[in-house]
């Protein structure tokens, strides 16, 4: 790794219980995740990512206004979108809501692009979940030019062209930072290299090394039109605790109704404690004490070429206090660790 390596913070703000075991409002979490963002610019994280999402069980609709919020009162970190579904948005509408952030944050502002993995943004915004893959493909061009063009004159075929066109606030200095989340497909990973961007792997299960032939694909595309590689992130799963057993005690409850909650959508059967087990011993799950924790993030690091690593450290109703002590443990003692294990 010939990069300064880097470590994030994410959060879908999911839908935590309060002291008497009851979901918080959606106000609340989100008003918690304000102060989740705060305390990581404080331990010294390097970057703060908020996903978007349009359910009941996260509250996390509009991130650039919860990332604004965070951007004053803090003063280096940077603030990004665990996810933005450009989809089912307009290119337009999000360069320019993330280049206000970018000028109220003082630079610090960055956007992660995604097809979305929930589709519920797409009946209520008005899109045609057919056009699932020709949505993101013609959005993304646009997107691209807007961040590398000062006026932009496009043509695709979802929504009106533009013609020598300027959008406003431009960029005060240099292009607005720009990752491509892919959650597994080569088609994805292709797209961001055609458009020179950077790479973040979704991996939420499994062993993160079979995400190698990603990274491979990844950089043959680059090779092929003579550019160097973009930076490669990794988001997954995690929680830190004093001990591996109290991480898993912790961590566990509230993964499992929430896996179980989503997977009863998607067709997954209920997860048992054997596989959580193997999640957190072998595959997509940073789970355990500092020391634990550290190892597998340099180990995945290493094995995938990595740029940084972004940690999705909320997980469903697990209460807003353990999450701040894991955000603690991780900026205190998970990542020096790294970086004595990668140095």
């Amino acid at each position: 790794m010939t990069r300064h390596f880097e470590f994030g913070l994410d959060t879908f703000g999911d839908i935590t219980a309060g002291p008497d075991g009851r979901p918080l409002s959606h106000a609340q979490v989100i008003r918690d995740v304000i102060e989740e963002g705060i305390l990581a610019d404080e331990a010294g994280v390097d970057a703060f990512g908020v996903g978007e999402h349009h359910r009941p069980d996260f509250a996390m609709s509009a991130p650039e206004i919860v990332l604004a919020a965070i951007a004053g009162r803090t003063k280096r970190i940077r603030l990004g979108s665990a996810v933005t579904v450009l989809s089912s948005d307009d290119p337009v509408r999000v360069f320019e809501r993330f280049s206000t952030l970018n000028a109220a944050a003082n630079g610090r502002a960055e956007v992660t692009l995604g097809r979305g993995s929930f589709t519920e943004s797409f009946p209520l915004f008005g899109f045609d979940l057919s056009q699932y893959e020709e949505l993101f493909e013609d959005k993304l061009g646009l997107f691209a030019a807007l961040i590398r063009q000062d006026k932009v004159t496009w043509q695709g075929s979802t929504r009106a062209p533009l013609t020598d066109q300027r959008v406003f606030p431009p960029i005060e200095a240099g292009p607005l930072t720009t990752w491509i989340g892919v959650g597994g497909s080569p088609d994805s990973v292709v797209r961001a290299a055609r458009y020179d961007l950077p790479l973040a792997l979704a991996i939420i299960g499994g062993d993160p090394g079979r995400f190698r032939p990603y990274v491979d694909l990844y950089h043959r595309a680059f090779a092929h039109v003579g550019r160097p590689a973009q930076a490669i992130a990794v988001h997954s799963p995690g929680y830190v605790a004093a001990t591996d057993e109290q991480a898993c005690a912790d961590f566990w409850p509230a993964y499992k109704a929430m896996h179980d909650r989503i997977g009863a959508e998607r067709g997954w059967p209920p997860l048992d404690r054997a596989a959580f087990d193997q999640e957190v011993d072998r595959g997509a799950l940073y789970v355990g004490a500092p020391e634990t924790v550290a190892r597998k993030i340099a180990a995945t690091a290493k094995a995938l070429g990595l740029a940084r690593f972004d940690m999705k450290y909320s997980a469903g109703t697990l209460a807003h206090d353990k999450l701040m002590r894991s955000i603690a443990l991780y900026a205190g003692k998970v990542m020096p660790r790294v970086r004595d294990l990668l140095a």
